[in-house]
């Protein structure tokens, strides 16, 4: 038996499909939806094996087939006019859709609707996997890596500029996407004065299947080797990027160099999110996590900072799906009274982690440069700046070639076996 779910917005050929659907031998229309919303949120009961949509219905995008993939439901697109229109068949390939249907030609409805298989990212309920399309395959040779942390301010966006600035530094492409959800940073912090967001750019170009091509003109260069696509302009637009729109920018900017995700710092999920069109709050950062090769954990140095690190491991570590974990320490001095080995010894004991490094307090060195607008990696060599050289040598080692590796400052302690 096959469960149809039907969402025409009110096209001439709704009646005549639910007849005809209605009608055929083991198919079983669940809902007729009112609206994409109405479609979304049904599909999430996971009750439902195709949806029958108009190709032009208001508000239907590439995220929304991805979500209806994502619950196992096969969409077929009706198309008022008819299905080899060269514009048909360009706007259903930007939308995902490889089975269509003309209004005028309702007759083979039920027979695709029983036999319609779909692309290798649907979870599809015995059918058989067929290459995408309008996937695009990430370069093999480029890493994800996710700069995150827990509340209070610990430095994610510091480090995540770093690391990128010094992966442009040593003549190796990056790509530092800013995805806080909470109101993006790398922006200031590189003094990139811009009116509009990369991201919130991004976001609607891949709603509208156009990220492809269009990617480039989202970023800005900094320098020759640095591209940034900057963040929210307010914590309120959140709404408007959704996971898949993230995904999207991520697969793109990988095939131009290593990928650095500044993240926001909850974790919380929202499973309302799923209900319809709204995304998650955090959809952003759960989903730069999802696709890092490794993740790189900023604490602060201090007992509350420390106190956040440890919790924000032990929650983190649930949701990693086996991705290698990486601790930075920030704002490390001798004023606090303890040691490494000690901090060492309390992070081992609530995660096992790839490598452990530890940051030298050096505010003055910071002040400089987001008074500039600049990197840290701009503002000369220094203590600080050797010791995020450390973490570099340790998350990009291939952009060792050519550079010694950075012994002096870095101090870096593996998680013991």
């Amino acid at each position: 038996m096959i469960c149809v779910l039907m969402m025409a917005s009110g096209a001439a050929w709704e009646s005549d499909a639910f007849a005809r659907l209605t009608s055929a031998g083991g198919v079983v229309v669940l809902k007729r939806c009112v609206d994409v919303d109405d479609l979304l949120a049904t599909a999430t009961s996971g009750q439902a094996d195709v949806a029958v949509i108009g190709l032009d219905a208001p508000g239907l995008d590439p995220s929304a087939v991805t979500h209806l993939r994502r619950y196992a439901v096969r969409p077929v697109a009706v198309a008022s006019t008819s299905a080899d229109d060269l514009d048909v068949l360009a706007r259903a390939e930007r939308l995902g859709i490889a089975a269509l249907v003309a209004a005028d030609d309702l007759d083979s409805l039920p027979e695709v609707v029983s036999t319609v298989e779909d692309l290798g990212d649907t979870q599809v309920r015995g059918g058989e996997d067929l290459p995408s399309a309008v996937v695009t395959t990430p370069a093999d040779e480029h890493r994800v890596v996710a700069v995150w942390g827990p509340g209070g301010a610990p430095g994610r966006t510091t480090v995540a500029v770093s690391l990128a600035a010094e992966l442009a530094r040593r003549g190796s492409p990056a790509v530092l996407v800013d995805a806080d959800p909470h109101g993006g940073g790398v922006a200031q912090q590189l003094g990139i004065l811009d009116e509009v967001s990369g991201l919130l750019s991004a976001a609607r170009l891949a709603g509208a299947g156009q990220l492809g091509d269009r990617f480039l003109s989202t970023t800005r260069a900094v320098g020759d080797q640095l591209t940034v696509v900057t963040g929210l302009p307010r914590a309120d637009r959140w709404i408007e990027v959704r996971a898949s729109h993230l995904e999207s920018v991520v697969d793109r900017a990988r095939e131009l160099g290593d990928v650095v995700l500044d993240t926001g710092f909850s974790l919380e999920d929202d499973p309302g999110g799923d209900f319809g069109a709204r995304p998650a709050r955090n959809a952003m950062t759960l989903t730069a996590l999802g696709a890092a090769d490794e993740i790189v954990v900023v604490g602060a140095a201090d007992p509350v900072g420390l106190s956040r690190l440890a919790r924000g491991l032990v929650e983190l570590r649930e949701i990693t799906g086996g991705a290698p974990v990486r601790v930075v320490v920030n704002r490390m001095r001798s004023s606090l009274g303890w040691s490494e080995r000690e901090i060492a010894g309390m992070v081992e004991g609530f995660s096992r982690v790839s490598g452990l490094h530890f940051l030298p307090d050096d505010q003055s060195a910071v002040d400089r440069a987001l008074v500039a607008g600049r990197s840290l990696v701009e503002g000369g060599d220094g203590q600080l700046v050797r010791a995020l050289g450390g973490v570099v040598d340790a998350v990009f080692p291939t952009t060792l070639v050519g550079h010694e590796p950075r012994r002096r400052g870095a101090r870096r302690r593996l998680a013991r076996n």
